[in-house]
């Protein structure tokens, strides 16, 4: 492996290993060479980050290397994180989080059934977002995984506890859910988008 191909690489798996960074040693074993060799990569990447004008750098903590975006911007960066559009759900996503709010625990199954229509994403952002979790299996064929909201979907919404969900009508239909929950929802966003 030449040079250039082993900063790709290495960059690669300094992107990858996130928030928990990667050592020499590691990256030495992985890419089954020296721990020279790797050092002097990484200053060639350190000094391609510093005098290409470029976004990220290389920073080392206790003999572990991270990828993390230049101190400079971190005025832009702040910005880009408290920009309400950053943290907007879809509609669907708002859909299928009052159909797990009223419903839950419920399946994938059942919220698709509600919805009319797949929801295999919706509720992967909602995971990805913290918003639900996992409530058990639900004991029926294939034990399919149950949703319920999280601690942090009342934080979100700004609420102390389930009981704080409007009341649905008494004689709403299953179906119905989605409408009713659907408003509720809506206008929690729009709260959080005026503030």
């Amino acid at each position: 492996m030449g040079i250039s191909h082993l900063k790709s690489v290495i960059e690669g798996l300094l992107f990858a290993s996130g928030d928990q960074g990667v050592t020499v040693k590691q990256l030495a074993h992985i890419l089954n060479i020296d721990k020279t060799t790797v050092k002097h990569i990484l200053d060639k990447l350190k000094f391609d980050y510093e005098n290409n004008d470029r976004g990220i750098t290389i920073i080392e903590s206790h003999d572990i290397f991270y990828l993390a975006t230049k101190p400079e911007h971190h005025h832009y960066i702040k910005q880009m994180i408290d920009t309400p559009h950053a943290t907007k759900l879809s509609q669907a996503a708002l859909e299928t989080l009052a159909i797990i709010a009223y419903l839950q625990p419920i399946t994938r199954t059942e919220i698709e059934e509600i919805r009319g229509i797949k929801s295999d994403r919706p509720v992967q952002t909602l995971l990805s977002r913290s918003l639900i979790e996992e409530r058990g299996r639900k004991e029926t064929v294939g034990k399919p995984i149950l949703f319920g909201t999280s601690k942090d979907f009342l934080t979100y919404f700004g609420l102390t506890s389930l009981e704080e969900l409007p009341p649905l009508s008494e004689n709403i239909e299953e179906t119905d859910v989605r409408e009713e929950a659907d408003l509720f929802f809506a206008n929690f966003q729009k709260l959080n988008n005026n503030n």
